[in-house]
């Protein structure tokens, strides 16, 4: 098989990965929420999924060189099965303390299923790009994040659909049949040894990075941080306090991710792409970084301006604006990890970067549901505009010069 051909069957499974990953992600959060769980309550119940991201990330991009890329990725797919079927073996006898546990862990397995495939998937992008084509590298890596996340998206209104119309339990199980079918595919049509390296790096040498990846990895943290310290909680609940109903909800959250998966996919012709793969993209990093820094700021001073009557419209509005800079702004981060990390052992590369996308992920979770308890959508806001004004300052040092050199 191809290198090519072993890279169309990891996108395959990726995106039948990211349905589930969309729509339990709503499951969770919907459901919960109607049983009486405050937005802080809320956000921890996927603290674990997001602290087993950053570890997975890490050992992840180890593991995929090590082993090579089909092993970490039918891993991946076997874990998410299991934590779909634990989700479904929820008793609603059981005490809220227990019940809290079992969701808890089950989103463990969850995230470190979700960022195994990711960093499955994204690695292969570099593996089958011929080096010295940063156009190329470009607009493929922007193509897999935007039509990931756009799927992402119909993940979310999937998840709202079915919790209206067969329940929690039995979305569960239709999730976990289904994953089971792309599981069985993907190890048949694998090749063996896909990624892996002919020598394996030491676990101490994972975080002895490049300053590059250093600092693109920091600015990460913020980035994602400041999406999720309104997106995961404050939003979803802010909607549904005021009136919408679950697949509402699902259906606008998807609509958002799938527009912003489509510019993402798209954000290789806004942003000018230069000989070297950086000259031109860094300096469109800082600006977009910067832009994206007054959208929240923005909505959140409108929001205390305005009547109560209009702030629905300003959340929607302000919402669509911020995934478009928001979209651009991770299509050029998740272009420049591949183009700083070293081919030989890209996966150890993208697992560390990826490890700082799930920090941030971390933090903003946990702020999501801490400050729209402590002041509502407006100081979600504020604290997003804060995280972006951190990630602008820290993309100002990124070099624009040349790329890392490959490490043997």
């Amino acid at each position: 098989m191809s290198n090519q051909r072993a890279y169309a069957s990891v996108v395959a499974a990726y995106w039948g990965f990211t349905l589930t990953d969309g729509a339990l992600r709503m499951l969770v959060l919907l459901h919960f929420f109607t049983l009486g769980y405050t937005p802080f309550q809320l956000a921890l119940l996927f603290v674990l999924y997001e602290i087993a991201g950053m570890a997975t990330n890490l050992f992840g991009g180890w593991a995929a060189t090590r082993f090579g890329i089909n092993v970490t990725l039918a891993f991946g797919l076997a874990l998410q099965v299991a934590a779909l079927l634990m989700l479904s073996a929820l008793d609603p006898a059981w005490s809220p303390a227990w019940s809290v546990v079992h969701v808890v862990l089950a989103q463990g397995l969850a995230g470190v299923a979700k960022d195994l495939t990711k960093t499955s998937a994204k690695s292969a992008i570099k593996l089958v790009t011929p080096e010295g084509q940063a156009g190329t590298l470009f607009r493929t890596v922007a193509w897999l994040t935007g039509s990931k996340n756009a799927l992402k998206g119909v993940g979310f209104f999937l998840g709202g659909l079915l919790l209206s119309t067969i329940g929690f339990v039995s979305a569960l199980q239709a999730m976990a049949a289904a994953l089971a079918v792309v599981f069985v595919a993907t190890v048949l049509a694998l090749p063996r040894m896909f990624g892996k390296a002919k020598n394996a790096s030491r676990l101490r040498e994972l975080f002895a990075k490049t300053r590059a990846i250093n600092l693109l990895a920091a600015a990460r943290i913020a980035l994602f941080g400041a999406r999720d310290v309104w997106f995961v909680v404050g939003l979803p609940v802010f909607l549904y306090a005021h009136g919408w109903a679950f697949a509402e909800v699902g259906a606008f959250l998807a609509a958002w991710t799938i527009g912003y998966g489509v510019v993402q996919g798209l954000a290789y012709r806004v942003v000018p792409r230069s000989a070297d793969g950086l000259s031109a993209e860094v300096p469109a990093a800082r600006l977009w970084a910067a832009v994206l820094a007054v959208v929240p700021l923005a909505i959140a001073l409108a929001l205390g301006a305005l009547p109560s009557a209009a702030a629905q419209g300003v959340v929607v509005i302000g919402l669509g604006l911020f995934g478009v800079a928001f979209a651009i702004n991770s299509s050029v981060h998740s272009y420049l990890i591949v183009a700083y990390a070293g081919s030989e052992k890209v996966a150890e590369d993208v697992g560390f970067y990826y490890a700082a996308n799930a920090a941030g992920r971390l933090a903003g979770t946990l702020l999501s549901g801490l400050l729209y308890q402590a002041g509502g959508l407006s100081l979600c806001l504020l604290g997003s505009f804060a995280m972006l004004a951190a990630s602008a300052a820290i993309s100002l040092a990124l070099p624009a010069r040349t790329a890392a050199p490959a490490r043997a």
